[in-house]
């Protein structure tokens, strides 16, 4: 009997920079890191090709009490700039797990990192390189999760998995209400009408408009991102 196959071809993943602290309270967490290349190695075996953009918020967050009377704008750029360094983490940890990573950064430093061009993002996709996607969008005023967003869209991912601390969606705060229950999947629309807040706003509607399904996950949760790219029950499907 054959091996079962990946459900998906093509997926963008989307970390948190948080992901990244483990238990500490800012920075990287060395066993953290290693312990999410491991699984996203995993996934490589399988023949699934995966992209991922990055967060900076363990490093600095634009919006955040840190940038207090600071320009929003100028803010916003130093957190690019948090997530190139922890793209740059994350590749060197992918690349000496016996994984062949490349970041592309939306800003130019061209010294540090290559600039994101889609043809060639693409093309180290095809190849079985895991494609690192630096500086969210390389524009202020919007998240990283909108970077995703867009990415997943230009990339022809078949799915965005929005790798979180919760296993899923809940109809409440599973950590203040203990009879919230977990959706195994919502639609865009519904996800709206109950204000579930999955994504911010733009990254969102941008999702919906292009018929990109969402899974939300636990990246903490050992072999859920297996199961994720398998099709099996885990997490929440957000779809059209």
């Amino acid at each position: 009997m054959s091996d079962p196959k990946p459900a998906y071809k093509r997926i963008l993943l989307k970390l948190s920079g948080e992901a990244l602290m483990g238990d500490d309270a800012f920075g990287i967490n060395h066993a953290t890191i290693q312990r999410m290349v491991q699984e996203v190695a995993e996934i490589t075996r399988l023949g699934v090709e995966v992209a991922v953009v990055i967060g900076g918020g363990n490093i600095f967050r634009g919006v955040a009490g840190g940038s207090v009377g600071m320009d929003r704008a100028t803010a916003d750029y130093m957190g690019m700039l948090a997530t190139v360094m922890n793209a740059l983490a994350l590749a060197d940890t992918m690349n000496k797990a016996g994984l062949t990573a490349r970041v592309m950064s939306a800003i130019a430093i061209e010294q540090v990192v290559e600039p994101y061009v889609r043809p060639k993002a693409l093309q180290y996709l095809e190849e079985g390189k895991v494609v690192v996607f630096a500086a969210g969008t390389g524009n202020p005023f919007f998240t990283t999760d909108t970077a995703a967003a867009l990415r997943g869209a230009e990339i022809g991912a078949e799915m965005v998995l929005k790798a979180t601390k919760v296993d899923g969606v809940y109809s409440a705060d599973p950590n203040k209400d203990k009879t919230a229950t977990r959706y195994s999947k919502i639609s865009f629309d519904e996800a709206i009408s109950k204000n579930l807040g999955i994504m911010d706003a733009t990254a969102f509607a941008l999702c919906r408009d292009q018929k990109l399904p969402i899974k939300v996950f636990s990246i903490f949760k050992h072999g859920a991102l297996k199961r994720v790219v398998m099709g099996e029950d885990e997490g929440t499907l957000v779809y059209a």
